[in-house]
């Protein structure tokens, strides 16, 4: 079954199977709103604070993720598996490249024409 997980650091969704850990299903469908590091529970890059949702967790590296972080909704999105839609917010060292990297999509709101000269028919 598929699930939709929300990043809302970014407004970013995408569809991730319950069995495949949220950073794999957001990889998969080539999203990048979550830091990937090293894909297995021990850099903590792929820090978020679950908002909302169930997920299966599997352990996750202590230097990274404390008891206390983990009892309060703060996961490695590389260890858990979403068992009803998700909303996640990324946290940690990472969490101002993924901000930085919103605010720097621009929309001036204008558009540009340009006038092409064509020659004159001749009569």
């Amino acid at each position: 079954m598929q699930h939709l997980v929300t990043i809302e650091n970014t407004g970013e969704t995408f569809r991730c199977l319950e069995e495949d850990n949220v950073l794999r299903g957001m990889e998969q469908l080539q999203r990048k709103g979550i830091p990937v590091g090293c894909r297995n529970g021990g850099c903590g890059v792929c820090k978020v604070q679950v908002l909302g949702g169930l997920y299966l967790k599997r352990k996750m590296s202590r230097g990274v993720i404390s008891a206390e972080e983990e009892a309060g909704g703060c996961v490695l999105a590389c260890k858990i598996y979403p068992q009803s839609d998700l909303r996640v917010e990324v946290v940690g060292k990472m969490a101002r490249a993924v901000e930085a990297r919103k605010s720097a999509s621009f929309d001036f709101g204008f558009a540009t024409m340009t006038k092409i000269n064509q020659p004159e028919e001749e009569k």
